[in-house]
């Protein structure tokens, strides 16, 4: 799609400002019903589209990003736009810098729509625990988008963007991209630059992003892929030509690991059929195939809801009502009584919930029960996926247990949202890649989605599968109807 757009503009078929007035006109038409926006930047878009314009009217070359429209979700910075995490403690805060993703692709001349919904500080598999508005799923707006990053999935599921930028901490672009009939990449940690995100677990978050196909997945992941100064997480590792290199690829030989633990009891029968025939298409083609054991995915979730809410509690302390964006300060001659009562009402419940989850963990005589128990099994798990890379290339499980469910469904259950991450967090616990893309439908109409994982660094391998298997079927053409 990207290329396409991008032969468009080269070719003025179409100007930089049509096609983004295009998407403007989407957002204004559907995105009342969607809710996937936050804020939108007409002006900025305009004047950025203007400026490829006259590139292209010079005869200037353009990147293949330049002048294509995106969203951006809103736990990015974003230098004098809003930048909210979807929390009422950052309901005015107005960043005075760029995250390095957004650097970057202003080097690309992107067009920035505007800034999408989310999960409160990305807590959440749903987006139902916005501070502001739940975002409402395209292919059924009685549902959810998934979460955390549901608004950016919504606004590219809905055509309201060609492409979004999100974050990944234990599942929040794959499980959305699943719910929604999307291509949704996660990289390693440490393949791109998390300065910028408004940090929730500093260990797993990475920045990653939507597309309707694997190639602009891979356009996209080479824009944004590179070590970065302003974060020493990142890696000085080889940055492959994902595009140049996506179809040289020969599936004979490919060695596909199935972990058994991720086809468990309780799982939709169709979702698990679903993938179970694309793995078959993939082996008809040359593929092995083997099924393989990861003994401690099931402490995955375990594990993560340990080191997340700590994490986060640390992460948290920061917004204390005087500074960055809450709207009104609670007033109290007591320092003490100014934090308790500008966090009692900036933060949701599910942030709340996971500061004192987290608080609890980290504190004296129960740090070495789970926080330190918790990193233990961490490393256990990181040896699971060491030992199954020796004998397979790639492994592919269901991105989620089931398809998107209702808004409200899960209210009164946080365990139960929790386990909507079960296939999702080990690969972020383990720092790796994983990209999922859609493989079928089930018989209400509702998308499904195979996650692909790979070794640390291993991004061109999985976009290779992931690509050849695309090439094969039309599940990634198919587009919602909003009435």
């Amino acid at each position: 799609m990207i290329k396409h757009l991008h032969q468009q503009l080269k070719s003025k078929e179409i100007s930089t400002v049509e096609l983004t007035e295009q998407y403007l006109r989407q957002i204004e038409k559907l995105d009342g019903k969607v809710r996937a926006f936050l804020t939108v930047t007409p002006e900025i878009a305009l004047e950025q589209a203007r400026k490829v314009d006259k590139k292209i009217a010079n005869n200037q070359e353009i990147s293949l990003l330049a002048g294509i429209p995106c969203a951006v979700k809103d736990i990015i910075a974003t230098a004098g736009v809003k930048t909210t995490a979807a929390s009422k403690i950052l309901e005015n805060y107005v960043p005075p810098f760029d995250a390095t993703v957004i650097q970057l692709l202003k080097h690309q001349n992107f067009v920035m729509l505007g800034k999408t919904n989310l999960d409160e500080f990305a807590h959440g598999a749903s987006t139902e625990n916005s501070g502001f508005w739940p975002t409402h799923n395209p292919w059924d707006l009685e549902r959810v988008p998934g979460g955390s990053s549901g608004g950016s999935a919504a606004a590219v599921a809905a055509q309201m963007s060609v492409y979004a930028l999100g974050t990944d901490t234990g599942g929040s672009i794959r499980q959305p991209a699943s719910f929604c009939n999307l291509v949704g990449f996660k990289p390693s940690y440490g393949r791109c630059s998390r300065y910028g995100l408004l940090s929730m677990t500093s260990s797993t978050d990475v920045p990653g992003f939507f597309t309707k196909t694997v190639e602009d997945a891979a356009i996209v992941l080479g824009a944004l892929a590179g070590q970065d100064k302003k974060d020493g997480t990142t890696l000085p590792v080889k940055i492959d030509d994902y595009l140049n290199q996506l179809n040289k690829f020969d599936l004979n030989g490919l060695k596909i690991g199935l972990p058994q633990e991720y086809f468990i009891k309780g799982m939709d029968a169709q979702v698990e059929a679903a993938v179970h025939q694309a793995v078959k298409k993939l082996e008809e083609q040359g593929a092995k195939v083997q099924k393989i054991s990861l003994p401690c995915t099931k402490y995955g979730v375990a594990v993560y809801y340990i080191v997340t809410p700590s994490e986060i509690s640390s992460n948290l302390a920061r917004y204390d009502g005087i500074r960055f964006g809450l709207s009104k300060r609670e007033e109290s001659a007591n320092l003490l009584d100014i934090y308790q009562k500008s966090r009692g009402a900036g933060f949701g419940p599910e942030a709340k919930r996971r500061i004192m989850i987290g608080t609890f963990a980290l504190s004296s005589g129960y740090y070495d029960a789970y926080y330190k128990k918790a990193q233990s099994v961490r490393a256990l798990l990181i040896q699971d996926f060491k030992k199954a890379f020796e004998q397979v290339d790639v492994l592919i499980t269901p991105t989620a247990p089931g398809t998107a469910f209702k808004i409200g469904e899960k209210d009164d259950d946080p365990l139960a949202m929790y386990l909507e991450d079960v296939f999702l967090v080990p690969a972020s616990l383990a720092g790796l890649p994983a990209v999922s893309i859609p493989c079928g439908f089930d018989a209400k109409g509702l998308p499904i989605g195979m996650q692909i994982i790979g070794q640390q660094m291993g991004e061109l391998k999985i976009l290779q599968a992931a690509a050849f298997y695309e090439s094969m079927t039309d599940w990634h053409t198919k587009e919602p109807r909003i009435e």
